[in-house]
């Protein structure tokens, strides 16, 4: 009887899913004249705009008749450094430098204090007509400044506080921005900080002071450097509330340089450069936490 043996069942290869492409041979690198091009235009850019500042720096270090006469002129005829010797002995500028200092840094510190602790009442606390009060501050953001100027002023000096520091420090105590901005940041921290803290037997004060306040690091530093600036840079206020050469900051003293028919630009220019050093110091220490603090603030 014949044995039929069935054939061996031959394995075939699975076809692949893709199947090969034949590739293109690779080309040379990629053109960078794009990048280039976005180069020199980002830099035509930032000169423009800082072509300001580069006549201010050019201005300081030229004589008034070089001014006047080429006033467009970026490079100086003649190269001289008697505005920033000069700049010392036309005004008290020493003097004023620590008015400054005074006055921007109390304003700040003082600032700091109070919008973060309305703030931190506005965002956190549940009492009636809270709503009704951040409203009102808000729209006093809409109210120019200068509105306030006559009221505050007769105040002060009935106070007698004309020509002092406590008069240019203390109506600047509170900012409605610095409240507006740190409530925004409170709000976008967790409360289960605060009622772990609580069941620790911590009270609001402790709970605002050590764990609310470290967290806000950044946007404390924000309103620091927008309050300081602004304090910085004040013309107005210190002008009408700080009559004596001996109490005016550095905006109201470089103002005496620009007379009603003639300006010394020369020393104008030099004062500016000196006042506004500090400020590009003090930038380059913060600017990580300042842009940390604008990019966090009201994210949940």
């Amino acid at each position: 009887m014949a044995i039929i043996v069935p054939p061996r069942a031959t394995r075939q290869r699975p076809l692949p899913a893709n199947p090969p492409v034949a590739r293109r041979p690779r080309s040379d690198r990629p053109s960078r004249v794009p990048t280039v091009l976005i180069v020199i235009l980002l830099v035509a850019v930032s000169l423009f705009i800082l072509l300001p500042v580069i006549w201010m720096v050019s201005a300081s270090f030229r004589t008034q008749g070089d001014l006047v006469g080429n006033p467009t002129s970026l490079i100086p005829q003649v190269f001289t450094l008697d505005n920033y010797i000069n700049v010392w002995q036309r005004i008290p500028f020493g003097r004023q430098l620590l008015n400054t200092i005074i006055f921007a840094g109390g304003t700040t510190l003082a600032s700091l204090l109070f919008d973060s602790m309305a703030a931190y009442a506005l965002a956190r606390f549940n009492f009636p007509g809270r709503d009704v009060v951040f409203i009102l501050i808000v729209v006093t953001l809409m109210i120019p400044i200068q509105v306030t100027f006559i009221p505050l002023y007769e105040l002060l000096a009935d106070f007698g506080w004309i020509n002092t520091f406590h008069g240019l420090v203390i109506p600047r105590v509170a900012d409605a921005f610095g409240i507006f901005f740190l409530r925004q940041f409170f709000l976008s921290l967790p409360k289960d900080l605060e009622d772990a803290a609580r069941i620790d037997g911590a009270g609001e004060v402790r709970i605002f002071a050590r764990i609310m306040l470290p967290l806000a690091g950044p946007a404390l530093l924000t309103v620091a450097m927008f309050t300081f600036l602004a304090s910085w840079n004040d013309l107005l206020w210190p002008l009408l509330v700080a009559t004596d050469p001996q109490m005016q900051t550095l905006p109201a003293g470089l103002a005496l340089f620009k007379g009603q028919h003639s300006s010394d630009y020369g020393m104008l220019m030099a004062g500016a450069i000196l006042a506004l050093l500090p400020m590009i110091v003090a930038f380059v220490f913060v600017q990580r936490r300042f842009i940390e603090g604008i990019a966090t603030t009201g994210m949940k």
